[in-house]
């Protein structure tokens, strides 16, 4: 069963909530996080891209980049843009992007739950990766960055979330630049507290990260390393759980540099061999499992898999694994899409037009656009402990770091 515990998190005081509250770290890279927090010396993004804060020779996996962080949150804390809270507790954390609501608990996990498998994962994780939040962790004492959970919805925390939203008042209430509304209450009921804690001890078997693997290992190794000098923060780490039927999964699509010495027309007959082609006069966004959208040479074509050319299991049917083993392998020879550099991924959030961007600027030769997993599929993989290929699932909207951070020392 699911533990949770209520923690001290450092956080915003109200009026610097939104300068604080910044994109994830892991989806900017220095250029783009140095020119969003260049008007803004409150940006979490000093503390989660410190590099932005020292010479462009800096080596940003360097120790001096870590120690910069440390030193920047500090300053926050000295300069009162963030606060420690004096009591543990739980808080909600609701979004709202383009109309649409989803709500989480914010709260500390079990890292024990995370070894154990109580927290499902789907994902394998990259060293380097897992490497640059050891780092950042061991050496600021703080999880920065949010691991998103998702669990089957249970109606008592439902209720006890709803509750709480219509009869206090947010800590936080604003929409950022990029329109996305971000609310956050906190709850300090001691009674209520508890309950959370007994439901998800009891009642919820499993949780299940949709987004966040690496920072979830990161914070397991970071405990395995302090061994004695472990406190019982570490212990835990900072996630945000939400029930299954709010959150949303959106598409997550490929561009290949190169055709492989093919040309178009004998691309097209060796997909004929597993797909239905057919040439489209507007761009293909699928429409349902088992279809493909194609773009090349400034056209757009429709793929629809053929019967019995995948297999009947939770990996097989899987878009990203047919896209894999009928497509990406036999015909481009890309084996591993974690490794090879003729393959990048493209969010669903930027839109069909950045497949057709990418590919008429000549950086790619093509794309290929896919149905979204849908969370019972990710369920389902995680259950039979099974792993997703990479890149299958992107999450919108994201949550913001700085609104709440989880300090272990």
């Amino acid at each position: 069963m699911a533990i949770l515990k209520p923690f001290r998190a450092l956080r915003p005081h109200k009026n610097f909530a939104k300068q604080v509250a910044s994109r994830p770290y892991d989806v900017l890279n220095r250029e783009e996080a140095k020119e969003e927090a260049n008007e803004n010396k409150a940006s979490f993004l000093h503390i989660t891209k410190s590099e932005i804060d020292l010479p462009e020779s800096a080596d940003i996996h360097s120790q001096e980049v870590y120690e910069k962080a440390k030193e920047n949150l500090q300053a926050f804390i000295d300069n009162h843009i963030l606060f420690q809270e004096e009591k543990p507790g739980y808080y909600i954390y609701q979004l709202i992007m383009n109309g649409r609501s989803q709500t989480g608990l914010v709260a500390s996990s079990s890292i024990d739950d995370y070894d154990n498998d109580v927290i499902k994962k789907h994902e394998f994780t990259r060293p380097e990766k897992e490497q640059d939040r050891i780092n950042h962790i061991a050496t600021t004492g703080a999880q920065t960055g949010n691991v998103f959970l998702a669990y089957r919805n249970n109606l008592e925390i439902d209720a006890i979330i709803n509750f709480w939203k219509s009869n206090y008042i947010p800590d936080y209430d604003f929409v950022a630049d990029d329109g996305i509304g971000h609310t956050v209450w906190t709850i300090n009921d001691e009674r209520i507290i508890n309950r959370i804690t007994v439901v998800f001890q009891q009642e919820i078997p499993q949780t299940y990260i949709a987004d966040g693997h690496h920072r979830a290992a990161s914070a397991a190794k970071v405990r395995r390393s302090l061994k004695d000098n472990k406190t019982p923060e570490a212990d835990y780490f900072l996630t945000t759980l939400f029930p299954a039927n709010e959150l949303q999964i959106l598409d997550y699509n490929r561009v290949i540099k190169d055709l492989n010495g093919l040309s178009e027309d004998e691309l097209i007959q060796k997909l004929q061999e597993k797909f239905i082609v057919e040439k489209s006069d507007i761009a293909v966004k699928p429409a349902q499992l088992h279809s493909f959208g194609m773009y090349l040479n400034k056209h757009w074509y429709k793929l629809s898999s053929k019967e019995n050319t995948y297999a009947n299991n939770p990996i097989g049917v899987l878009d990203v694994t047919i896209l894999q083993e009928n497509i990406l392998s036999p015909i481009f020879n890309i084996q591993d899409q974690r490794t090879d550099n003729r393959i990048d991924f493209v969010g669903g959030i930027r839109g069909l037009q950045e497949l057709e961007k990418r590919v008429d600027s000549g950086e790619m030769a093509i794309a290929f656009s896919l149905y979204p997993v849908s969370i019972e599929q990710l369920f389902d993989i995680a259950d039979s402990g099974n792993v997703m290929p990479p890149k299958s699932t992107w999450f919108e909207p994201k949550l913001r770091d700085g609104l709440l951070t989880h300090l272990i020392y």
